[in-house]
C-alpha cells in the first residue's frame, strides 16, 4: 500500500529526516510516494545502500515525486522503474 509525505516546505535536513522516518515506518508490501521540492541527490546511495529501488519524477520546475521500495519487491504501479532511476 502506498503512503505519502510531503516535504516540499522543510529545511534540511529535515526532508533526509522524515524520508528516512517515513521508510522506516512502512509495513511489508508498502512503499511511499514523496513530494519534495528538490530532487534530493544525496538520498539515492543511502537507499541503495539500504536495499531500496526508487523512481524520480520532475513534475513541474519545484515539483519532484519519488516512489521508493523494497528491491525485494515489483515496482509498485504508475513506475517503470526496475532499480533507481531518475526520470
Amino acid at each position: 500500500m502506498e503512503q505519502k509525505i510531503d516535504v516540499c516546505g522543510l529545511e534540511p535536513p529535515e526532508p533526509l529526516e522524515r524520508i528516512l522516518d517515513g521508510l522506516a515506518d512502512l509495513a511489508p508490501g508498502d512503499w511511499l510516494r514523496v513530494r519534495h521540492r528538490r530532487d534530493p541527490v544525496p538520498l539515492y546511495r543511502m537507499l541503495r545502500d539500504m536495499g531500496y529501488a526508487w523512481q524520480t519524477t520532475r513534475v513541474a520546475v519545484e515539483h519532484f515525486e519519488i516512489v521508493i521500495w523494497p528491491q525485494d519487491m515489483p515496482a509498485p504501479a504508475g513506475t517503470d522503474a526496475a532499480g533507481g532511476s531518475s526520470a
